[in-house]
């Protein structure tokens, strides 16, 4: 059984988390969330791509007040991020946040943490209790000499333990660092020393391309353990791109069968199509079904039916010709500048799924 079959039940808005619910995906806007048109807009576009929890900054009171409004337009739980000022938690939980992320650390005195914690009791808003490797504290700092996987989980469980002290025990927990490995080896040892759901990422992990290999590795690695009950894939890009690669990290762990799985060869001498092109066309297409299959796109109209036949449809293209064909048996011969076309046709017509 997976750690996080047996973590706490949190219900954040109207979505549930930990005690084996689904493993859900978040990412976070990086629109002032004081201007609420494009906060909203961005919101929009992450829900049509998959994002399942959004999280917003909330450094001012005015970006506090517009949760409210963003709130009315958006159907996903959305939380407050709060970095320092213990006002502004207690600002976004009055306006209507349904989770709030803080470091406790951070947020000061223990008089400041329990007015953050009263009103999370009285309104039964959950807690995202974060520690990070950029912001552990001095003295955990000085016990272990430097940033250590054991010093963040210390920091991590000492947080928690105010708050439990505090009479609370609706929170989720997440240890972050940049340092892959440090990440992965503080999961596992905090795992079964708390309760509580884990919500796992790399966090400046990079641009799309260094920080999918970061964040793949990484989240692979953790949530392969049974470890971990919400994920953020942190890129230096826009957030729709990060949503896009936590859906392939849980489909490929099998953790989840949403969406088409695209799959292609490497090209090759045998290649006498643009394949590379036709690979991203078709990737790009697969985003727009709900369709739990495997789509192959094949360079080479011989060998390719044959080496994609575990695929629930493909395409394979030659010279001037293209093959479309479903568990590697061919259905449809058509010229290769048609091929596109008739691949959206024949999805288009899978109203099965």
């Amino acid at each position: 059984m997976a750690y996080r079959d047996n973590t706490k039940e949190i219900h954040i808005g109207n979505r549930v988390i930990g005690h084996g619910n689904p493993v859900l995906i978040q990412s976070m806007t990086n629109t002032p969330t004081e201007d609420v048109k494009a906060t909203v807009g961005q919101i929009i576009r992450l829900e049509k791509a998959g994002c399942e929890i959004i999280r917003c900054t909330v450094p001012t009171l005015e970006a506090a007040k517009a949760l409210k409004d963003i709130k009315k337009e958006i159907s996903i739980p959305l939380v407050a991020d709060i970095h320092f000022d213990y006002k502004m938690a207690i600002a976004a939980m009055e306006n209507g946040a349904d989770k709030i992320r803080i470091n406790p650390g951070n947020i000061g005195t223990d008089e400041k943490l329990k007015a953050v914690v009263d009103v999370a009791k009285e309104r039964n808003i959950p807690i995202r209790v974060g520690v990070n490797s950029g912001s552990l504290e001095k003295p955990i700092i000085e016990k272990y000499g430097h940033v250590t996987a054991q010093g963040l989980v210390e920091s991590a469980i000492n947080n928690v333990k105010r708050i439990e002290d505090m009479g609370y025990d609706n929170l989720v927990v997440s240890l972050k660092s940049t340092n892959v490995m440090m990440c992965v080896e503080a999961h596992k040892l905090i795992a079964g020393k708390i309760p509580y759901p884990l919500h796992v990422g790399i966090t400046e992990s990079g641009t799309v391309f260094s920080g999918n290999i970061k964040s793949g590795l990484g989240l692979g690695l953790i949530l392969g353990e049974g470890i971990g009950d919400t994920i953020r894939v942190s890129l230096t890009d826009d957030p729709v791109e990060e949503i896009k690669s936590a859906r392939i990290i849980l489909r490929t762990l099998g953790l989840r069968n949403e969406g088409i799985e695209v799959i292609s060869c490497p090209t090759c001498g045998r290649t006498k199509i643009d394949l590379i092109d036709l690979a991203k066309k078709a990737e790009a297409l697969a985003e727009q079904y709900p369709y739990p299959i495997k789509l192959a796109v094949m360079g080479c109209a011989v060998n390719g039916p044959g080496e994609a036949k575990e695929a629930d449809i493909g395409i394979a293209g030659g010279a001037g010709e293209g093959l479309i064909f479903k568990k590697g048996e061919i259905i449809r011969k058509v010229p290769e500048s048609e091929l596109f076309v008739a691949l959206k046709e024949e999805l288009e017509g899978m109203s099965q799924f």
